[in-house]
């Protein structure tokens, strides 16, 4: 077993995946392979990831997964699913939702089946945590099978356990408490850009449960930096929202209307209502082509796709002409988007240059109430 042993230390994947089999079907090697890795084990942090079926935790985890990798950290990922009733298997398969790992020699995903095993974990879990420990991965993951209050067993093998949890839950928060919502280290409100996530988290925060609780949006990793920084032991005071902007600080910049075309648009706005327009740029990061109309402050924004397959191009094929976008100018953008990531509000791109050479981003309608908003840096307040 010591060439086993020091192949599975080396890093070696099959080796690893092979002894993990083992373990899962009692054969004897394990046991001999765990003692020639003794003493190598107990270095990795252990973190658990719960919650009800829905919330997203594999999603989450892949996000955490991630996040650690860009830090230089080995991950080991243990997916616990149902089983199937027909051959015992997992039947959920997170190692497809998180195949596009599988190039990363740096991280090793295991799913096991619970094979009637209760708490949330299957029976040979601790042992393949402590394998992939011995193996030396920084962080090992353990997703539990989401089964709901009785999901306690995880609290008993990781240091620190995430409960993640959706808007819309109501009364199923009632029914979980007595169980998961006990042993959290930290609640994550994930899907943050649901509605009902700011009741959601007053609601945690009311209850009086000792862990903290972040918002996440999982699927665009909204929020995710956030978590891995409680989980690596910093103050919660790190994830306070920065003071909101000065009042009348934040002005209406223009309104953004769609249009088939520019110059068809233009006779209108020009001719009939002699608003005087400024020069037609073309926005190379949206495929649009633009035309401002001052209209006695805020301004008209005129904006024809320049390609077929442009944002704008899809909104007027999807809905026609009309309203596309309101835009604010705001004293600190970077501020800005600060607040917005603290309280998980969906951003569509990062910083970018429109037309004019100003800097913008733009927030889901999911977010903001039901209006696609742009965030435009204020440059006469910015220094």
């Amino acid at each position: 077993m010591q060439d086993w042993a020091r192949r599975i230390v080396e890093g070696d994947a099959r080796a690893l995946a092979r002894a993990a089999t083992w373990i899962e079907n009692d054969d004897p090697r394990a046991a001999a392979l765990m003692e020639a890795l003794a003493g190598r084990a107990g270095h990795a942090q252990v973190i658990g990831v719960t919650g009800p079926p829905g919330a997203g935790k594999s999603t989450l985890v892949d996000q955490l997964a991630r996040g650690l990798r860009r830090q230089g950290k080995t991950v080991g990922i243990v997916a616990v699913d149902p089983s199937s009733a027909v051959s015992g298997g997992a039947i959920l398969g997170d190692r497809i939702r998180m195949q596009s790992h599988y190039a990363d020699p740096g991280i090793f995903i295991r799913s096991m089946a619970t094979r009637g095993a209760a708490g949330g974990l299957a029976r040979k879990t601790a042992a393949l945590v402590s394998l992939l420990d011995a193996s030396g991965k920084d962080v090992v993951i353990v997703e539990t099978v989401g089964a709901g209050q009785a999901e306690v067993e995880i609290a008993k093998l990781a240091g620190k356990v995430v409960v993640v949890l959706v808007p819309g839950l109501g009364d199923d928060i009632q029914a979980i408490k007595a169980g998961i919502m006990e042993i959290a280290d930290l609640f994550v409100v994930n899907k943050a850009d649901n509605p009902g996530a700011e009741r959601l988290e007053r609601e945690l925060s009311a209850a009086g449960w000792r862990a903290p609780v972040l918002r996440t949006i999982a699927t665009d990793g909204v929020g995710v930096e956030r978590v891995l920084a409680a989980l690596q032991g910093e103050p919660p005071a790190a994830s306070v929202s920065p003071s909101p902007a000065p009042p009348g600080s934040v002005k209406i910049d223009h309104l953004g209307i769609a249009v088939e075309s520019l110059e068809a648009a233009l006779r209108f706005y020009r001719d009939q209502l002699g608003l005087a327009a400024g020069p037609r740029e073309t926005v190379e990061g949206e495929k649009v082509n633009v035309a401002m109309l001052p209209a006695g402050g805020p301004r008209i924004e005129l904006i024809e796709p320049a390609e077929p397959d442009s944002a704008v191009g899809k909104f007027l094929e999807k809905r026609g002409a009309g309203l596309h976008h309101l835009a604010l100018k705001v004293p600190d953008l970077g501020a800005a988007l600060e607040r917005l990531r603290a309280a998980g509000a969906r951003l569509l791109n990062e910083p970018g240059q429109g037309a004019g050479g100003h800097r913008y981003v733009f927030v889901h309608p999911a977010s903001t109430g039901g209006v696609l908003l742009e965030l435009i840096q204020d440059e006469e307040t910015h220094h």
